[in-house]
């Protein structure tokens, strides 16, 4: 095993999931942003947490029923699903054998419902790779494959690759908290066009996922906290 194999698999248990190291990721985003810098200092420990992805199928199929919906409403009929099957997780060819009264009946909308069997027979006929393949994608690769899906925007497979996969690279530009945080954050006026996140956001790669994270925790921050102001090194003191 050569030197940088088992440097890669010491901190593999570090890295709890992440397709980086957290930490590193940190250090670089407040060496080029000092503003962002000033949110990490003041928002706290970088404590997202990636939820295991075993099945691509099962994962798109909660997304999809969770979608819109608030948590445990959401999860309710997620269960109800997968105890229509007498199973512990979902399986395409389940989904595409179940009737439609079924399905409804578990509190499935026809909406979700039209996406889920869309889901299973995207995911049979190879359209949604499996989870070998998955990891072996890039991003936008992985958001082209997956968005063919009825039902799956790119936001949903955004929150796959950050969430799931733990890639390090992505910002949510779409997302409406992400943006309000940016505002927030930077001081604006109102929260950035699309375009003018995506600009700003080239210099914190190649850790958007991380940055992105903290747009999110800056919405959390007590009334007052913002706007930042990029922190000044302190000068030398003269001999």
């Amino acid at each position: 095993m050569t030197t940088l194999k088992k440097k890669k698999k010491n901190l593999e248990p570090q890295m709890n999931g992440f397709d980086y190291d957290p930490q590193e990721a940190i250090e670089y985003l407040s060496s080029v942003d000092a503003t962002l810098a000033a949110l990490i200092t003041r928002a706290g420990p970088f404590t997202m947490q990636i939820r295991s992805l075993h099945d691509p199928f099962e994962a798109l199929a909660r997304n999809i029923i969770f979608q819109q919906l608030h948590g445990k409403a959401a999860a309710a009929i997620h269960a109800r699903v997968v105890a229509l099957f007498g199973k512990s997780k979902l399986r395409p060819q389940d989904i595409l054998a179940a009737s439609e009264e079924e399905l409804l009946g578990a509190g499935v909308s026809r909406a979700k419902l039209a996406a889920l069997k869309d889901l299973a027979a995207k995911t049979l006929d190879g359209t949604v790779p499996t989870l070998a393949r998955l990891r072996r994608m890039d991003d936008e690769e992985i958001i082209e494959r997956l968005t063919k899906v009825r039902g799956i925007g790119r936001w949903t497979v955004e929150m796959l690759l950050m969430f799931r996969l733990g890639r390090p690279d992505v910002l949510p530009s779409g997302d409406y908290a992400v943006r309000k945080g940016f505002g927030l954050v930077y001081g604006l006026k109102e929260s950035p066009k699309l375009k003018e996140l995506d600009q700003y956001g080239e210099r914190w790669r190649p850790y958007r996922s991380v940055a992105s994270w903290y747009m999110w925790r800056a919405v959390e921050l007590p009334t007052g906290t913002l706007p930042l102001k990029a922190l000044k090194k302190p000068s030398k003191e003269k001999c």
